[in-house]
């Protein structure tokens, strides 16, 4: 690998805490170890993909939140994204498959590859945000386009930031948020 941020959490320091009756430390020890180990696999397979297609570029690992981020960086990338990261979004898909197959568990994993993704997020809370003040000039709800479960997500916890309420209504792949009125 080219290049990682992970912290490690040392098993004896688990170990120390849970004899000092810490459970809920030990807990979340033991996820973000879980959340690494994803982001390890993760970055292991994008690698590999990188290799095969002989692409360069640096593979950054974090957690956020409870999901493991993999970020791929390089000068190269913009076909690994694709027409809005449709090639991205099943890379991901691949990526998450590959982790379940080696852990055995459901993966929230989240790949990112040249920025697209943090690029987007900003763009969709602006978004989120702009229609909400639409929404509470005019009184009317607003319909989006359709997006992504990601894209979704952005939106939501943008218009709920604003102080509205939103919902998603249709089905895959046409599923969008309307922003409703307080």
């Amino acid at each position: 690998m080219s290049q990682q941020d992970v912290e490690v959490t040392d098993a004896e320091e688990v170990f120390d805490g849970a004899e000092d009756g810490q459970d809920a430390d030990t807990d979340a020890s033991t996820q973000l170890s879980d959340l690494e180990f994803e982001g390890d696999i993760a970055a292991d397979y994008v690698e590999g993909l990188l290799d095969i297609a002989d692409l360069d570029g640096d593979i950054d690992m974090d957690v956020e939140g409870d999901r493991a981020v993999v970020s791929v960086v390089g000068a190269t990338l913009d076909e690994l994204v694709g027409d809005d990261g449709e090639v991205l979004e099943a890379l991901q898909e691949l990526t998450r498959l590959a982790v379940t197959r080696e852990t055995g568990e459901r993966t929230r994993l989240m790949l990112d590859i040249g920025g697209h993704r943090a690029a987007r997020r900003s763009e969709l809370e602006k978004l989120g945000t702009e229609t909400a003040r639409k929404v509470q000039e005019t009184g009317e709800p607003v319909k989006l386009a359709p997006m992504s479960p990601f894209e979704r997500k952005m939106v939501h916890d943008a218009v709920a930031a604003a102080g509205l309420r939103s919902e998603s209504e249709g089905e895959e792949p046409n599923r969008r948020v309307v922003v409703l009125p307080a």
